[in-house]
């Protein structure tokens, strides 16, 4: 069996990570308020508890792109082809890249995530039950921009097939996902048979989206309310989950789920060195997920420099999954 190779590029500035939060968290209310990132969400717990959000009924993405994968998996694998660097964006436990193994058959698999050692442990076990895959681990924030290291290979081998499934690209604003698919666009490499195979959320009812991201029987609101434990730790705050609440809301003109934390009472959180108080219903922006049109995203790959995207819905069209070659 072969052994999985790990490299951690991403290497963890506390200091950076500290000055990046409590600026953050320091915002101006009249300027936006309070905000963090994303990517902060995805601690250990976070990477967990986002696994069992996928399981619940309410949650539609996971399961809807699974079902297109499902019912077209056969005719992406005629698009794509077999045999490719199989380069998997937010792999987390790697089970959404491994179920289209027997599809794409790819030659080596490489998996992206800033979540290490998750993504250690979920590797290690996926090596095991295919011992003869070639697999890399790459410790790994993308959230500016995708380089990708040497280790990778160079992509005049072998075509390079770029997965982002979930709709993670949701979390960028319109503006920052061009940028992003443009850095996606020249990790593909230099062979016309490399692509990217992403998933995209599309717009719907907003009742149906707003339960997605707030469901009742609350691991949405536990995932996001652990972002404070985990600021406690990275920041040296004082967050207590108590004074906080999970909020969930579909903004329409912006065309976008937002995800907050609104204080449930006047508090002040405290830090080494300095502090701030936050009044009752006053909010934390914790995630923003964009909401697509298929003309809309169709449109965003090919300002990216993606040749013709391949397109399949569910029959209700509420998710897509494209292939964009370069």
């Amino acid at each position: 069996m072969k052994t999985p190779h790990f490299l951690q590029v991403y290497q963890e500035n506390t200091d950076a990570i500290r000055h990046e939060l409590l600026k953050g968290l320091s915002a101006d209310p009249r300027h936006g308020g309070a905000w963090a990132s994303p990517k902060f969400l995805y601690d250990a717990l976070g990477s967990r508890l986002f696994e069992a959000i996928t399981e619940l009924p309410e949650y539609y993405p996971t399961r809807t792109e699974a079902a297109i994968f499902a019912e077209h998996g056969s005719a992406m694998a005629q698009s794509i082809g077999a045999g490719s660097t199989l380069i998997d964006l937010g792999a987390g436990n790697c089970a959404k890249a491994a179920r289209l193994f027997g599809l794409l058959f790819p030659q080596r698999y490489v998996a992206v995530d800033i979540s290490v050692d998750f993504l250690r442990d979920a590797l290690a076990s996926l090596q095991r039950q295919y011992p003869a895959l070639e697999m890399l681990g790459l410790g790994l924030d993308f959230s500016d921009g995708l380089e990708l290291p040497p280790e990778v290979g160079d992509g005049a081998h072998a075509p390079r097939l770029l997965f982002y499934p979930g709709s993670s690209i949701g979390n960028f604003s319109p503006s920052q996902a061009l940028s992003f698919l443009r850095s996606v666009h020249a990790a593909c490499g230099p062979l016309p048979e490399s692509g990217l195979l992403i998933g995209v959320d599309l717009v719907k009812d907003t009742a149906e989206l707003e339960a997605a991201y707030d469901d009742p029987l609350g691991v949405t609101a536990a995932f996001n309310r652990n972002l404070l434990l985990h600021i406690n730790r990275l920041t040296g705050t004082d967050f207590e989950l108590a004074h906080w609440q999970h909020v969930g809301r579909f903004d329409v003109p912006l065309s976008r789920i937002e995800m907050h934390l609104q204080a449930t009472r006047d508090v002040t959180v405290r830090w080494p060195g300095g502090g701030r108080e936050f009044i009752a219903g006053e909010r934390i922006h914790t995630e923003n997920s964009y909401k697509w049109t298929q003309a809309g995203f169709e449109q965003l790959l090919s300002q990216a420099g993606f040749g013709a995207a391949t397109g399949w819905t569910d029959p209700d069209k509420r998710f897509a999954v494209y292939w964009a070659m370069t």
